[in-house]
């Protein structure tokens, strides 16, 4: 980064925001963690006032692939309920924004991680023109892109850095003109990092030397399950309270003023895999309440909105501030400092946090400019015609009651893993398929389909594997997917608003089982709903072994389904399970639900049903 750059960049997008600060108003400034004792100059009586300088460090987290305010499945802008905008563009007039008030010098930016998967854009450049390459020619990745021009300055990894493997993601590392930071990233062989830690970086505030701010960056544990076929045996994540604990020390020491910990893990949220690792999902709290002498937390991974949460560290009594932007590029945060120059060092006075709203202000278009002809290629791509469908299938419903689009997907993997198994030892099994509402706007439409409404009902990377597991462990695994919903008596009112989201459990970790037939008593606690289970008619039989189309994440442990993580694999793909549906669309050339609905489950209360 140079003062040159800097002065160049284009400052209208910035100044045409001028309501945008005013929308976000700083919150009350909390003691800081850095906050020290008097200096000894002052103890002995000495009556020199420190010079109180002030910078602002930026965050972004989960930005998932999105550069512009652009919606690759819909192929229109991005709208939602909330009227939210995202993407990069629109955040980079933010930061310029901020520092144009600020001072350009007297600002930074970071990410907290998970930036290169997510949409058809980022997905482009990982598996159809590939960065990962060793052709002559090397495409830029357009996350790369528009995150050198905004000029950031550290980055975390996410735990979705490396849905596409190592090689990929070094590849992606190597095209960003600033650090990945991973302090608990570790080689397998050596447990040392596989990633820069932390990076220093030096502010010149005027008087004294530069104050000298740390960004310690922290991945989630949980990548060792949730993308095992990628690292294991290569890499290892231990805990983030644990590293942080070895690692802020070592920064202090190495000269670190001001520590700024961004974090993939969100505040306090359960963990979503049990027992299955030695640490917790979720830290950030934890983190900031155990570690000495961390100011600030940029939280990632849970995809929600915090302004500001202030935490008090449990050692030393003080406050670190903690804020979380929303996801996509719909919030920016800023850490506003205030620092004094005293008794020879910089020493943080006071520090608060405040979001800003990215649908206030309009897109750099030195961002969207870079990036347009890689948008264009990939809204090509994404509108390939892939075969018809009879009727529109929506997914809308598919909390409820069976839908025909779930049932496509249980299909589609059915289909997959029988073939793969035909003519082995396996082939005479019955074969079932896993399945859940990843996309609650997702909508195959009727007539024509696209790549891009394939796409967008399987959003995620995940691939295909086939476990086997009997009668019994798929009735464990039903109980445990179904608590899910909440318990309604009979009678009560029915409101599907409330009626979800038990546990704090997300819609992707809710799976309905293609093949299976059964009713879910809500009436009924938890572990104890399901109800009429059959297959083929006939009640299903405890010892009987079944085969099950099971996506990696939860073959893998996501989620902490019962048995499925420790059940015998027969069979396992590396393509994306999205793929497959597309090549399935292609090779049927007409949906049609009469192939494949089974309308095979429903919610009851007493035996009557619920919808």
């Amino acid at each position: 980064m140079t003062l040159n750059r800097r002065d160049f960049v284009t400052r209208s997008a910035a100044t045409a925001a001028g309501a945008a600060l005013a929308g976000g108003a700083a919150l009350a400034a909390a003691p800081s963690a850095a906050a020290a004792q008097p200096d000894a100059a002052a103890a002995k009586g000495q009556q020199r006032k420190p010079r109180t300088q002030a910078f602002t460090v930026m965050g972004t987290t989960d930005l998932h692939g999105r550069v512009l305010n652009w919606d690759y499945f819909t192929d229109a802008e991005y709208t939602d309920k909330a009227h939210n905008a995202v993407g990069l563009a629109k955040i980079s007039t933010l930061a310029n924004q901020v520092r144009e008030e600020k001072g350009w010098d007297r600002c930074l930016l970071i990410d907290s991680g998970d930036t290169i998967q997510g949409t058809q854009l980022s997905y482009y450049y990982a598996r159809i023109e590939s960065i990962d390459t060793e052709a002559n020619t090397v495409p830029d990745h357009p996350m790369a892109v528009a995150m050198n021009l905004m000029e950031y300055d550290a980055a975390a990894l996410g735990n979705h850095e490396f849905n596409y493997g190592i090689p990929l993601l070094k590849a992606y590392e190597e095209q960003l003109e600033f650090p990945l930071l991973g302090a608990n990233a570790l080689n397998a062989k050596n447990e040392k990092p596989a990633f820069k830690p932390y990076v220093i970086k030096e502010l010149r505030l005027g008087g004294g030397r530069p104050v000298r701010v740390g960004i310690l960056g922290l991945t989630n544990p949980g990548i060792a399950i949730w993308d095992k076929a990628n690292v294991s045996g290569k890499m290892v994540f231990p805990g983030i309270v644990e590293t942080a604990a070895t690692w802020v020390p070592k920064m202090k020491a190495a000269g670190a003023d001001v520590i700024v910990v961004s974090a993939h893990s969100g505040c306090d949220e359960a963990t979503t895999w049990g027992d299955q690792l030695p640490w917790a999902e979720n830290v950030s709290v934890a983190l900031a309440e155990t570690v000495p002498d961390i100011d600030a937390v940029l939280v990632g991974h849970a995809h929600k909105e915090v302004p500001q949460r202030l935490v008090v560290n449990k050692k030393t009594g003080r406050t670190v501030v903690l804020s979380e932007p929303l996801c996509y590029g719909q919030r920016l945060t800023c850490f506003d400092f205030e620092v004094e120059f005293t008794g020879g060092a910089w020493k943080v006075a006071s520090v608060s946090s405040r979001l800003l709203n990215s649908n206030t202000v309009p897109e750099n278009p030195e961002i969207t400019d870079a990036i347009a002809g890689q948008h264009k290629k990939v809204v090509a791509y994404v509108n390939q015609n892939i075969g018809t469908s009879k009727i529109a299938l929506s997914i809308a419903d598919a909390p409820f009651k069976a839908t025909p689009i779930i049932d496509l997907i249980g299909r589609v993997q059915a289909d997959a893993v029988k073939a793969a198994l035909a003519g082995g030892q396996y082939a005479n099994l019955p074969v079932l398929a896993q399945a859940a509402p990843f996309n609650r706007t997702a909508l195959i439409p009727s007539g024509q389909v696209k790549l891009r409404d394939a796409a967008g009902l399987y959003i995620y990377e995940n691939t295909l594997e086939a476990r086997i597991l009997t009668g019994a462990q798929l009735k464990d695994y039903l109980e445990y997917s179904v608590k899910y919903y909440n318990q309604l008596a009979p009678g009560a009112p029915v409101d599907k608003d409330k009626l979800t989201g038990a546990e704090a459990t997300p819609d992707y970790n809710y799976d309905s089982l293609y093949g299976l037939s059964y009713d879910i008593d809500i009436a009924q606690p938890k572990g104890s709903r399901i109800v009429n289970l059959s297959f083929q008619g006939k009640p299903i039989d405890p010892a009987a072994e079944f085969v099950l189309a099971v996506n990696n994440y939860r073959a893998n442990g996501g989620g902490n389904f019962p048995h499925v993580a420790k059940a015998k694999m027969v069979w396992s793909n590396s393509d994306e399970i999205r793929n497959t549906m597309i090549a399935w669309v292609k090779a049927k050339g007409v949906i049609d639900p009469a192939d494949f609905f089974t309308d095979s489950w429903r919610l009851v209360r007493a035996g009557q049903p619920v919808f």
